[in-house]
């Protein structure tokens, strides 16, 4: 346990730290290993952030290969920062990039979905009728928010009627601090909702949960509101004294959790949600609802026989070895980031951890050597519990907390530097990790 007299940090040694990190990041990269010579196929699917950041490595670290990534998107988004417009304190642009910023040379690009993978041949076709073969595959295309999985609800409804939904983009996560604002100016009934699903950031609903409740505060309007918190089972996080904290600081702001709730549907009309329950459906009324639908693996996963058989069958996510993400079925098969059907990693930080392995792994495959990086479910979730301050919860997959800076960010207090690293640095090392430097 950390006590009150733990090191504190000030403005000059948050910019110290984050000098610290970039010349660790750089040295790390100048001791990399020298390049492998080789003619590989090697295609990724996905420019998202594992994708982008692999190729990077993988054209540092193969001389000759042959590297595609397939993926139709312009935009690149940085998805972290979807919590803070969402809050009214970045603007949409503030995530938006564009995906040819971050490719390397030597990289080709096929701007299209890939429609099918076909792992016994070692192909993967494409939208327009395109099929590449392969020596190594990596699957690293995101997933997918199944909005129709909610009833009554569609896109278009953002930002009307109270409805928020910040992950389905940098417009929708705008759009939701116009409904969320409303809310705050003028009080009224908020819920805040997460599905039943594996999901990305799984710490987003209560960011959110708790901005809301910040700026109601500011606006002199918390006595005019309640808010309740719909968790989908029977803990608020999946780490168990990270929900024993958040359940503390919830009874503390007097914001309402109720257990075992999942969103079937609303009623925009009447502003009404239905939860699906253990003692059947319960509706509750809103003036402000925020909504993450449920989420899945792509179409063409769940279509290609790469997904797990006996779990997460509902989900699609990719059947893969947890320390080394490799497939368990086609050893030329690597899933990295929010696809991976692993226990914990559907966030930034997991593929910082996870883009090292995959990359060792496809570089040992080629160079007949035996790999030496493993993924132990390293997970970071800045916890903003108000403007200004959060808690750096950072764990594996055994909830053990792996702090980063021990004894200087104690993971479980509510601090500045904490939601500095949320707010100035976390962007600069995520746009560092798409160059493949950190």
């Amino acid at each position: 346990m950390y006590s009150s007299h733990s090191p504190q940090i000030g403005r000059r040694g948050f910019l110290g730290l984050a000098a610290g990190a970039t010349v660790l990041a750089a040295s790390s990269g100048e001791a990399r290993a020298a390049s492998v010579k080789t003619n590989a196929k090697i295609i990724i699917i996905g420019a998202g952030a594992g994708g982008t950041a692999l190729a990077n490595r993988l054209v540092d670290r193969l001389d000759g290969a042959q590297i595609t990534i397939i993926d139709p998107r312009k935009e690149h988004l940085y998805q972290p920062g979807l919590t803070l417009v969402a809050a009214g304190l970045k603007s949409a642009d503030y995530v938006v990039s564009e995906t040819t910023d971050w490719l390397p040379k030597g990289v080709t690009l096929i701007a299209e979905k890939a429609a099918a993978i076909d792992p016994e041949a070692k192909t993967v076709a494409t939208e327009s009728g395109q099929t590449l073969s392969y020596d190594f595959l990596v699957v690293a295309p995101g997933l997918i928010l199944d909005h129709d999985a909610i009833e009554g609800f569609s896109l278009d409804m953002v930002g009307e009627n109270g409805i928020g939904a910040l992950y389905a983009g940098p417009q929708y996560a705008a759009a939701t601090w116009k409904a969320a604002s409303k809310f705050a100016d003028e009080g009224g009934q908020g819920i805040f909702t997460r599905p039943g699903t594996e999901m990305k950031c799984a710490g987003a609903p209560l960011k959110h949960a708790f901005l809301i409740d910040d700026r109601l505060r500011r606006a002199g309007n918390r006595g005019k509101a309640k808010i309740t918190y719909g968790a989908h089972d029977s803990a608020l996080f999946g780490v168990p004294i990270v929900s024993e904290k958040v359940r503390m600081i919830f009874e503390d702001r007097g914001i309402d959790p109720v257990y075992n709730h999942t969103v079937k549907g609303i009623d925009a009309g009447a502003k009404r949600v239905t939860f699906n329950t253990p003692d059947g459906e319960q509706e509750m009324d809103y003036d402000y609802i925020h909504l993450i639908a449920p989420q899945r693996a792509p179409e063409v996963i769940r279509q290609s026989g790469l997904s797990w058989a006996d779990k997460w069958t509902d989900q699609g996510w990719v059947e893969c070895d947890m320390a080394t993400l490799q497939h368990l079925r086609y050893s030329d098969i690597w899933a990295l980031g929010d696809v991976a059907g692993v226990p914990k990693g559907k966030t930034a930080a997991s593929v910082k951890w996870q883009v090292p392995v995959v990359e060792d792994q496809i570089v040992s495959a080629i160079a007949g050597t035996d790999p030496t990086e493993f993924y132990g479910g390293y997970t970071s979730c800045p916890m903003i519990t108000k403007i200004g301050r959060a808690m750096l919860v950072e764990f594996d997959y055994n909830n053990n907390l792996t702090p980063s800076f021990p004894g200087i960010i104690p993971p479980l207090e509510e601090l500045w530097i904490s939601w500095l690293m949320e707010d100035v640095a976390l962007k600069a090392t995520y746009n560092a990790m798409l160059r493949g430097k950190a």
